[in-house]
């Protein structure tokens, strides 16, 4: 008992001192928005605008208006002589039922730009407006009637509101439609569709204005669909001993503000509303060189385009734009301690705001922590030389930044983790639950031609569907001014006799000039993607650079006439680069809601603008095409998918070469019933 309680303070006071974070930091000119700077916007919004001509206001998009990169850089170089860009918020807000773009300087409280859009699409939904139309079915009487008529409960309905997509329409209203679920004997409403029921409303005046009942579909049993462990039933798996990662000695990272140290890494972590997190100002120090050298400017989920392939009434404008319309960080979830995070996490709250622009904290939605998993980082075992053996090993660890997302049925789990070689690699976790469609069969056999879905319950197809995440990355290797270099794989035939070889392969590449030239579906040809500088070269005279590795390779196979996919045009390739333009950084356009891809990364590449030796950004679309299966009812198991940036000839030789062993930990072995609490579950902080 007493060790435990020994183990327990041990832990708490090593994190605690290791951090503290000072809530007077020095500002930082990417840091998001603070509580007291988003109630600051609110009453400069309210005071300039509703004070005179504001019959209504909404608050749908509320985030950092980030300076100029140049100034960044600049500040960055000089901080002692330098002052710090003035703070700026970029707000989407709805103004008597139009559209406004505002930027509201907080040092001078003003708003100094307000546009009014007058193009096509809507920005994002906000929780108010959604949780107010979900309640409307509720109170309609022809829906009244429509539960009656099926024999369910109307206090056991659920409604979820679903935006429409686009098909070609000349006119649109800024409105969702309302698919409804039946709980009943489970918390897993996503698994009992209403299915045949279609209601439409308009956000604006929050009033259905469409309302259908097609046809009456058995809606799928409660039985088996309940995922919680108090509900599982014997037999249950057979349990696994409990694993505790600890580090009695505190992490080695060091959290100043949003500025976050590790090993030889050095980054701003940032949180938006729109994306979920920002990492930006990526460095690593050389130890050759004696200096930290640039990586990354600013890396983030841009946008997540999620298609489903049924084409009936209810189903076919599932086409959803996870970020742009319902807002990747404003779904971001608390993480658990021990569940969702080791541990050894340290957590981070975020900001977003309501709908009358009031703050809203998001407690524990980051987390932060080391991770060592027995993998190894390098090793060799030498047995050449005649009586002796040699091995070296060094043990893999690495820092992971994540975040979970949960986008109404689905979550996403997004990890950008940190290595010591100098690897970023981004690694994308689908699990939560699938949106199923109510259907009247019970037998594969019976489903005859209808090819939507995969039969995984009584009356529960899953249908297939496309999740696509494109991430922005601005990789700024060793300054800004970079290239893009494509390399391929090459077989060469040997037709003379200077080898008993008949062929080889070798290595061509070619340089990017302009957009066009690096648009790219993988798996057609070009096996290495680099960005190098152009300017800058190692001893041996190769050019400094990082490649992007992906993961499985997955490309759209809609058509390019389909309306979602000329939404989403930013599928089409896998990659894209273009010159750095700070307004350019949603690949689906800044209103995405009903958008008609008149404004998205596609449209910004036809310019065909020069990249070469320029200050570009990567666009990195990486893909699942989901096929349900048995298994993943009623919940899913983690599916994954992502990518690496690695260094290329960006150092002089393999740069954890002197990484040492981990120390040992003695205190560890104080007595036998020290090390068996060890094995207990044990919270550090509690």
């Amino acid at each position: 008992m007493y060790s435990t309680l020994l183990t327990r303070v041990l832990i708490f006071l090593c994190i605690f001192s290791a951090l503290c974070l000072s809530s007077d930091h020095e500002i930082h000119p990417l840091d998001s928005l603070t509580a007291s700077e988003l109630t600051q916007v609110q009453t400069i919004v309210n005071n300039s605008i509703c004070s005179t001509s504001c019959q209504s206001l909404s608050f749908h998009y509320v985030g950092l208006h980030e300076p100029d990169k140049p100034i960044v850089l600049s500040w960055l170089s000089d901080k002692d002589s330098t002052k710090v860009p003035p703070r700026q918020a970029f707000v989407l807000a709805r103004i008597n039922f139009k559209n406004h773009e505002l930027i509201v300087d907080l040092n001078a409280s003003a708003i100094i730009s307000n546009k009014v859009h007058d193009g096509h699409g809507y920005p994002l939904l906000n929780f108010a407006e959604q949780t107010a139309a979900n309640r409307l079915p509720l109170t309609y009487a022809p829906f009244i009637a429509s539960i009656k008529k099926r024999g369910l409960k109307l206090e056991e309905v659920i409604c979820q509101s679903f935006t429409i997509g686009w098909f070609g329409e000349q006119k649109t209203k800024r409105i969702v439609r309302e698919m409804c679920y039946y709980l009943d004997g489970t918390i897993n409403l996503y698994m009992r569709p209403i299915e045949g029921i279609t209601l439409t409303v308009d956000l604006d005046e929050m009033k259905i204005i469409g309302y259908r009942d097609r046809l009456i579909v058995p809606v799928p049993k409660a039985e088996g669909t309940d995922y919680r462990e108090v509900k599982q039933k014997q037999p249950v798996s057979s349990p696994i001993k409990p694993i505790t990662m600890l580090q009695p000695h505190g992490p080695s990272f060091n959290i100043e503000g949003h500025v976050v140290s590790w090993a030889d890494w050095k980054f701003h972590l940032d949180f938006d509303m729109r994306v979920g997190p920002i990492l930006s100002l990526a460095s690593i120090y050389d130890l050759e060189k004696d200096e930290y050298r640039s990586v990354m400017y600013r890396g983030f989920i841009s946008e997540l385009f999620v298609p489903y392939m049924d084409l009936t009434e209810e189903w076919y404008y599932r086409t959803y734009f996870d970020s742009g319309e319902y807002g990747f960080g404003l779904c971001a979830a608390p993480l658990l301690p021990s569940s969702d995070c080791p541990e050894n996490a340290v957590f981070l709250d975020g900001y977003s705001m309501s709908q009358d622009g009031t703050p809203i904290k998001l407690p524990n939605i980051i987390c932060i922590f080391e991770r060592y998993a027995g993998d190894i980082l390098w090793q060799h075992t030498e047995g050449a030389i005649p009586g002796k053996v040699f091995t070296e090993v060094r043990p893999e660890v690495s820092l992971i930044v994540r975040m979970v997302s949960a986008e109404g049925n689905y979550d996403y789990i997004v990890d950008w983790e940190f290595r010591q070689t100098g690897t970023i690699k981004v690694n994308i976790g689908l699990t939560g639950l699938l949106e199923v469609r109510a259907a009247a069969y019970t037998y594969k056999d019976q489903i005859g031609e209808e090819v939507y879905g995969t039969l995984l319950a009584e009356n529960t197809l899953g249908s297939y569907h496309d999740h696509f995440l494109n991430f922005h990355l601005d990789l700024d290797v060793d300054n800004p001014a970079n290239s893009f270099v494509k390399t391929k794989l090459q077989t060469t035939a040997v037709m003379d006799k200077r080898s008993p070889r008949r062929s080889y392969w070798t290595v061509v590449s070619e340089t990017a000039k302009t957009e066009s030239d690096a648009r790219i579906n993988l798996g057609s040809g070009a096996a290495e993607l680099l960005v190098v500088n152009p300017n800058k070269k190692t001893e041996m005279g190769n050019y400094v650079g990082y490649r992007l590795l992906p993961g499985s390779v997955v490309n759209t196979l809609l058509s390019d006439d389909d309306y979602p996919e000329v939404r989403a045009g930013f599928t089409k390739y896998n990659v894209w680069v273009t010159p750095y333009n700070k307004s350019e950084k949603w690949a689906g356009g800044t209103y995405a809601d009903q958008s008609r891809g008149d404004d998205n990364l596609a449209v910004w590449s036809l310019r065909n603008r020069e990249i070469e030796n320029k200050d570009i950004v990567i666009w990195y679309t990486l893909g699942f095409h989901h096929v349900p299966y048995q298994e993943d009812f009623p919940v899913m198991p983690t599916i994954n998918n992502g990518f690496d940036l690695r260094p290329t000839n960006f150092f002089e030789h393999n740069p954890v070469l002197k990484v040492k062993q981990l120390a040992k930990v003695k205190w560890l072995k104080c007595c036998k019933e020290c090390r068996h609490n060890l094995t207990a579950d044990i919270d550090p902080l509690a």
